[in-house]
């Protein structure tokens, strides 16, 4: 037994004499929200990093003045840049897969609602929300020659819904450009992971409860999943963070492009697994907008490892697993 110590002893010193590369952390806030980065490098990367932020808020920003995005809807006539173009055709893509139910140009409702900077309009009337479908649509836009050609000037274009998840692929790609293999990138809850941690472990990420008006000290964990040398992206989306009730009527920031109103539906969130950030943001959200029958729908589609809570008739949780799903499960809460 001892022998056996010993040589398990030496073996572990050799691991760590051939691979003694130090994991960096890089934490802060960025897009309105925070970021958390872990990758194994001798090199700190914080101020490349920081200038894909930066990139990625100059192009994709809906309150940045200066951002291309902002500038186009303000119907500058300006080329497109590469990040735009990306995101943009991605998004169109998720539309056409969840029949028009996700959409970048539902902006102005979303500020109609008070989801965005603005507050909530007082006395929300159906002619109101007429007047604003009138200019939303995905259908309305596209790029022409490298630029955005509207067919209503008033058509606003949002990206927030996908811009983070891109945000992480882009970190991701510089990453593997420096041969970095291991590593984490979460920005804003919407992660990318490869290789290992620094313990030679999975990566380890929570999906939380959807428990309404819950601070960040106070929120639960549902389930815990592990991934390990798989390059993955993960995303969430929920219905329980950003909402308010009024007349005793729930009313959710997922807002359907059709009829121009808050979506009301059993599914409380939905959880993402995909080859990148970018498609896992994106269907997340499309997921939440199309509901539960209709993202059990885009996910069998799409062919997607996914988990979704919802409640049913009598109100009480409960759970949707694709087969697969549960393979990357390594804690559960027992009800």
């Amino acid at each position: 037994m001892k022998k056996f110590i010993h040589l398990s002893i030496l073996s572990l010193i050799f691991l760590l004499s051939c691979n003694n590369t130090p994991y960096q952390t890089l934490n802060g806030t960025v897009q309105g929200t925070t970021y958390h980065i872990v990758y194994q490098s001798d090199e700190i990367l914080a101020k490349e990093v920081d200038s894909i932020f930066k990139e990625i808020d100059n192009t994709l920003s809906f309150y940045n003045e200066k951002s291309l995005l902002y500038r186009i809807n303000q119907n500058e006539d300006l080329q497109l840049n590469k990040h735009y173009i990306n995101v943009f055709n991605a998004a169109i893509e998720i539309s056409q897969t969840s029949n028009g139910r996700y959409d970048i140009t539902v902006g102005p409702l979303v500020q109609l609602y008070g989801f965005g900077k603005d507050k909530k309009k007082e006395n929300i009337t159906d002619k109101m929300i007429d007047s604003i479908l009138q200019f939303v649509g995905y259908k309305k836009v596209k790029i022409v020659n490298n630029k955005l050609v509207k067919q209503d000037p008033r058509i606003q274009i949002d990206m927030n819904s996908i811009a983070q998840g891109y945000t992480c692929d882009l970190i991701g790609d510089f990453f593997e450009r420096k041969g970095i293999r291991n590593y984490l990138i979460e920005v804003g809850g919407e992660i990318l992971v490869n290789g290992e941690n620094d313990l030679g472990n999975p990566w380890r990420l929570a999906v939380e409860k959807p428990i309404e008006n819950t601070d960040i000290i106070d929120r639960k964990i549902e389930l815990i999943i592990g991934v390990k040398n798989q390059k993955m992206g993960i995303a969430t989306s929920g219905n329980y963070r950003k909402f308010y009730y009024e007349k005793g009527i729930k009313f959710t920031h997922s807002i359907d492009p059709f009829t121009g109103k808050p979506i009301r539906d059993s599914l409380l969130s939905v959880t993402i697994l995909a080859k990148n950030v970018t498609i896992a943001d994106g269907y997340a959200t499309a997921c939440m907008v199309s509901g539960f029958e209709g993202a059990k729908k885009i996910i069998s589609q799409k062919g997607f490892e996914a988990f979704m809570i919802y409640l049913d008739k009598n109100g009480k949780y409960k759970f949707y697993f694709t087969p697969n799903f549960q393979k990357y499960i390594i804690e559960q809460e027992k009800e």
